[in-house]
């Protein structure tokens, strides 16, 4: 069960949601610079090219998390700030989350790799259709704690990205995104390369409204062997 502070209209209230179905939208930028640069970054660490862009996974809803930690096994996982789209009973609402993977997985399937981590997802949500005219305005950024040290690890405007009516009608089963379903919406090119980190923070700056989405969670790994 998920929890959201819900801003729509001026007006403020929050809701709790049962999600039933997460998809993951991968290389999903407009830009094909920059969807190049994205995989080939993953390619630097083994992971194989996709086949077509975008790609759509599922992964299970019970992988959305809003703790502020993350456990994950072994010291081979990142974050990845993204948009992302929930589909409520009365409409279509923007939220954020990190598409946190395996990377050590992610060069034997992408899929798999997916589904290993918890989707770490943020507790306030906007209403689409305030923010849809000035998407590419938006601007998107994430923090990482490295080595103890907090750096700024992805940065760019939401223009990078497919407008989030595109990325659903291009989703097997769209254009709509049926009630109950969350999807997350791509991501952006990381500052300096994909790297592990002990504490992930993103945000989504709206600039035109003069607000700011956010959330942050602690990375706790694992040992791969007790």
């Amino acid at each position: 069960m998920l929890t959201f502070a819900r801003s729509a209209h001026g007006r403020t209230d929050r809701i709790a949601f049962s999600p039933e179905a997460v998809v993951i939208g991968g290389w999903a930028g407009r830009d094909e610079a920059a969807i190049r640069h994205h995989i080939e970054e993953l390619a630097a660490i083994g992971v194989p090219r996709p086949s077509s862009v975008p790609v759509y996974y599922r992964v299970a809803a019970e992988t959305l998390t809003q703790a502020p930690r993350l456990t994950v096994l072994g010291p081979d996982t990142s974050g990845e700030v993204e948009p992302v789209l929930v589909s409520l009973a009365d409409g279509l609402w923007l939220g954020l989350g990190s598409d946190h993977t395996d990377r050590k997985a992610e060069t034997i399937g992408i899929a798999l790799s997916k589904q290993l981590c918890g989707k770490p997802i943020g507790t306030a949500l906007w209403r689409l259709d305030e923010v849809e005219a000035h998407w590419d305005e938006m601007i998107l950024r994430a923090f990482a704690t490295i080595d103890g040290e907090r750096v700024l690890y992805q940065e760019g405007p939401l223009s990078a990205l497919r407008p989030p009516r595109d990325l659903m009608e291009r989703r097997p089963g769209g254009p709509d995104l049926p009630p109950g379903t969350v999807m997350f919406g791509g991501t952006l090119g990381a500052i300096g390369g994909i790297r592990p980190a002990s504490r992930f923070e993103m945000e989504l700056e709206d600039p035109v409204l003069g607000r700011r989405l956010t959330h942050g969670y602690d990375v706790v790994a694992l040992p791969v062997v007790a």
